[in-house]
């Protein structure tokens, strides 16, 4: 039940206007059961000072492209009521004509863009409005009874508006309904949320609140659980093998969605999704429709429902059934577009955006893990809705070309460009092994700076996860993930992998960094030390690329890696055979890989750096000491001697491996691949030849 989050005491810590409006409208959006990402819209009337110190009458509404939970005063948009009420007087307004005129009514020309639905709340005469999706509501507006049922939860006290799509002619339609009746308490919009208003911002909180509880109250009245989406049709598979699973199959439903452009794939096991994909009418039910307008641009009209029957060993079988639902589902929606199109009208990606899986979950798919996120978090409110609408009655939706019309709005369409460019690495996931070292968390950090996903494999998982958190901290939640993982050790490979499909969907990048050195004479070299090198550096390499390529083959997108061996793979150093060897398997291990991948578009390129002090806990251990005694100098005398062994008189740090790591992998490289490219500071004795 939607329950007041209303603090009195942080509410007056707010100063009046645009302050408390803040306040209401991050308190509305915080609960997603009330309002969707990114819809909805609030809005207050007051009196300010306009550039001449006239006293105005003033609303301030969202501004279009943000979101109540999170936007602040700069996001409102401030427009002079005198300019827009006469308004109403019209009979007919096209959206771009509203939009010119609504931005020549704004207070500051660098105010964002007002709401699509500035109209509706500057037409009703209350100093507060307020305009939310709960779901209780849209349960009610979107079941094919739910004007006869509001009777009996609202009285007299309510205006249901048929469906019809936000702008000048709806306002218009809110506005004579409310004033029509004089004991209006409330707006229900067909298929679409509801309107409330008061006298205070309080007030219009506690009014939204209350609406929501009456029809939510009703609703679970009427909800019997052994009848909800026709009852339980589907076991659902035990979390061990649904991973095991979709560890498998997640990068095949990622190569079969990016078309053209990539897309970051995410997956959700919710009590109430896999309720839902297990009963006996959820494959009917989730083809009616979307539950709200808001959903489309991210959710699509319909998700994909897989029709599979689960089971342990089923993999075989589902990444068959998910090819060929994915490539229907494309061919449909191009259909649904060449039926529906304008002139101009440009195709977003035909493949679904939320994938519905039996026994398993549900699959989202966006151009970045917030986006996937969104589409997911969506979903579940549409899962909401049609629980409450089949309770009530039967579930109806726009139709197909309310739907599109919808879908590729104009208006609509104006939001999405709002989202910054997308940068070299955009839709991309790099996995990084000896992610909390040095090299490894400075090329993380390249990486995510320019739009990728990254995941940190180390046996250092604390050291790992710091580095995540100051990622997600930075770039947003979920940029970066952390896993424990011994490079030596197949199962743990073979998990991390796995881990990294779950999260994000596959695997673009493959940055092979974890390390470690020996020093000894030759003569002296153990067994025990040449293994320890070899495991390492040869066969950690070796299985993680190996499991990388198996991935990057089910996706069919290509891909990259990226060797970091040394100067000591051309070089043959003093004292360190076990690892100079090592090395130069590594830059021919790359070599080899290169000359397979090619023909999947797998690109394989070695970097060959020397004496990375910063950062590194190869260098913080005996090594230091190990390679001070080999020069016949002290350890603090280590890094000048470095320096002063190049032609460039200079030093190599990790962000200058990074910058190289970060090249190979870029589109500047796409077509090179086998190549190997020394970041030394130029060591004479180890120019490739």
């Amino acid at each position: 039940m939607v329950q007041s989050q209303w603090n009195q005491e942080e509410a007056s810590k707010q100063h009046a206007g645009v302050d408390k409006l803040v306040y209401r409208s991050n308190l509305i959006g915080s609960d997603r059961s009330v309002c969707n990402w990114g819809g909805g819209n609030t809005s207050l009337k007051t009196v300010e000072k306009d550039f001449r110190g006239r006293d105005v009458e003033v609303m301030w509404v969202k501004g279009s492209g943000s979101d109540l939970a999170t936007m602040k005063a700069q996001h409102f948009t401030g427009l002079r009521l005198e300019d827009i009420k006469p308004l109403i007087e019209r009979s007919e307004m096209p959206d771009e004509e509203m939009v010119a005129y609504l931005s020549h009514c704004m207070m500051d020309s660098k105010h964002p863009r007002a709401s699509i639905e500035t109209l509706l709340h500057a037409f009703l005469p209350y100093p507060h409005v307020d305009h939310t999706h709960p779901d209780a509501i849209i349960s009610l507006c979107c079941a094919d009874n739910g004007q006869e049922i509001a009777k009996e939860i609202y009285g007299d006290t309510f205006v249901w508006v048929p469906y019809i799509r936000p702008g000048f002619t709806l306002s218009k339609m809110i506005a004579e309904g409310v004033r029509n009746n004089p004991n209006a308490q409330l707006v229900l919009m067909e298929k679409h949320g509801l309107v409330t208003w008061g006298e205070t911002s309080e007030a219009c909180y506690n009014q939204t609140i209350a609406m929501i509880q009456k029809a939510e109250a009703y609703i679970n009245d009427h909800i019997q659980e052994s009848r909800i989406f026709g009852g339980s049709q589907v076991e659902t598979l035990a979390e061990e093998q649904r991973k095991a699973i979709l560890a498998e199959v997640m990068p095949v439903i990622r190569g079969a969605v990016s078309d053209g452009k990539k897309m970051i794939c995410t997956y959700d096991a919710g009590d109430d999704v896999l309720q839902f994909v297990n009963s006996k009418n959820a494959k009917d039910l989730s083809q009616v429709g979307a539950a709200c307008p808001d959903h489309l641009v991210h959710t699509k009209r319909t998700p994909l429902f897989i029709d599979w029957t689960p089971s342990a060993d089923g993999t075989a079988t589902l990444k068959e059934a998910v090819r060929e639902g994915i490539e229907a589902y494309k061919e449909e929606y191009k259909a649904y577009f060449e039926r529906n199109k304008h002139e101009g009208d440009v195709m977003f990606e035909a493949a679904p955006r939320v994938i519905l899986i039996p026994g398993i979950g549900m699959v989202n798919t966006g151009k970045s893990i917030a986006m996937a996120g969104v589409s997911g978090a969506l979903y579940h409110r549409a899962i909401a809705v049609m629980k409450g609408s089949t309770a009530l009655g039967e579930f109806v939706s726009l139709n197909e070309n309310e739907s599109y019309n919808v879908e590729y709005w104009p208006l609509e369409l104006y939001k999405l460009t709002l989202a910054p460019a997308e940068a070299e690495f955009s839709r991309k996931i790099a996995f990084i092994t000896g992610g909390a070292g040095g090299i490894g968390s400075e090329t993380a950090r390249r990486f995510v700076s320019e739009g990728a996903h990254v995941v940190l494999a180390d046996l250092n998982l604390e050291g790992a996860e710091k580095v995540a958190a100051e990622i997600n901290a930075q770039y947003g939640e979920g940029r970066a993930k952390a896993v424990k993982m011994d490079v030596t050790s197949e199962e743990m490979v073979i998990a991390a992998l796995g881990e990294t499909a779950l999260a994000y969907g596959g695997v673009d990048i493959i940055v092979n960094n974890a390390g470690l050195a020996t020093s000894s004479p030759f003569d002296e070299t153990s067994l025990k030390e040449w293994n320890l090198n070899m495991n390492v550096l040869g066969t950690g390499y070796f299985l993680v690329a190996r499991e990388a390529f198996k991935q990057m083959k089910e996706q069919g997108l290509g891909g990259s890696m990226i060797f970091v061996a040394s100067k000591n793979s051309v070089y043959a150093g003093k004292n360190v055979t076990a690892y100079s060897s090592v090395k130069a398997l590594e830059a021919h291990l790359a070599r080899c890989i290169a000359a397979e991948g090619g023909e999947h578009g797998i690109r394989v390129n070695t970097i060959l750096p020397d004496a990375i002090l910063q950062g590194s806990a190869i260098w913080n251990s005996g090594w230091r000491n190990e390679r001070a005694a080999a020069y016949g100098i002290e350890p603090d005398q280590l890094e000048d001697h470095y320096r002063k062994r190049t032609t460039l008189l200079v030093n190599i740090y990790p962000k200058d491996v990074a910058e190289g790591i970060a090249f190979f992998a870029s589109s500047k490289a796409e077509k090179t691949t086998g190549c190997m490219l020394t970041i030394d500071g130029g060591v004479p004795a180890a120019f490739t030849r």
